[in-house]
């Protein structure tokens, strides 16, 4: 099992803090650093400074680190025009030496949109936009040096591209397509995906997600392994009272986050991690809300990765 960070910076975060979580991140043996990819705070929170460009954060970490992966859950595809985000995620990828992982989905936040001015349409034409992106951007990477890529679609069309830059990963970064919806998503998964994530869902409900796209894979003739993985918040403490601490410093119960994550002691942590080892999740994403408390990452890493 692998552990990854996974890190809200519109919840509030400069970039030196996402900084020292990344490097944290990797002093303490992590798999990787990973950030949401969002404009705008939810909830009552501050928010301040203010938003961080995802793949901004990404290039300027991959100089500042040697071994983590870095990469999104999720990149919004509303965000980005598809040949940009290509030649960006390409260009990260090179700068951290074939350390990236793209995670892509169709954007979900429309406050987001309407406060920067970005076109939110319709559910139905965001998967449309979806799906296109992911054939131009794998396409535009798996293109053979000397030659053009082109491509026609309902929403884009592009023609003679150079398919420049190359990622430094040969055929480009492992795609991570997430989500429970129930046809859609594993059609695109099966089609595209090198890992399909599950996030903030219970195990019963992550199992049954897992299957429809084993599912989606076994109809698509597909041969290809998929990693599968989930993405839980975690709130661990060696005992009740540092359980209530970190709960109470991004305003949860500490029932409710048992009950809908990954929280408690050590050997409870453990314990649910191996519940969904057990699904088939290689990978988990532990979402750290507070970036300020380096100690959390600390006792996990000493007492929970040390220790699968």
């Amino acid at each position: 099992m692998k552990l990854r960070i996974f890190t809200e910076p519109q919840q509030g975060a400069s970039y030196e803090t996402l900084l020292s979580v990344a490097k944290a991140t990797e002093d303490l043996g992590f798999d990787a650093f990973f950030r949401s990819d969002h404009f705008l705070k939810m909830g009552d929170v501050s928010g301040e400074p203010g938003p961080t460009d995802a793949w901004v954060t990404l290039g300027a970490l991959a100089r500042e680190t040697s071994r983590i992966r870095l990469g999104t859950l999720m990149t919004a595809a509303t965000f980005r025009l598809p040949g940009p985000l290509a030649i960006a995620v390409a260009q990260v990828d090179r700068m951290s030496g074939g350390r990236v992982d793209f995670g892509v989905g169709t954007g979900w936040f429309d406050a987001e949109h309407t406060a920067y001015g970005i076109p939110f349409p319709s559910l139905g034409e965001r998967f449309e936009r979806l799906e296109e992106q992911l054939e131009i951007i794998t396409g535009l990477w798996r293109t053979p040096p000397g030659e053009t890529y082109d491509f026609e679609g309902r929403h884009y069309r592009l023609a003679d591209s150079p398919a420049l830059p190359k990622p430094a990963q040969a055929g480009g970064p492992p795609v991570l397509i997430g989500g429970v919806g129930a046809k859609r998503t594993p059609r695109l998964a099966a089609a595209y995906a090198d890992e399909y994530n599950v996030p903030f869902h219970r195990p019963g409900d992550t199992a049954a997600a897992f299957e429809r796209v084993r599912t989606a894979c076994r109809e698509a003739g597909r041969t290809k392994p998929m990693v599968y993985s989930a993405a839980q918040i975690v709130c661990v403490g060696r005992d009740e009272a540092e359980i209530a601490r970190r709960a109470g410093a991004i305003g949860r119960e500490v029932p409710e986050l048992r009950e809908n994550g990954l929280t408690g002691t050590p050997g409870e942590v453990l314990e649910k991690i191996g519940t969904f080892a057990e699904l088939g999740a290689e990978t988990l994403y532990l979402q750290v809300l507070d970036l300020n408390d380096l100690g959390h990452l600390e006792l996990i890493a000493a007492e929970v990765l040390a220790k699968l």
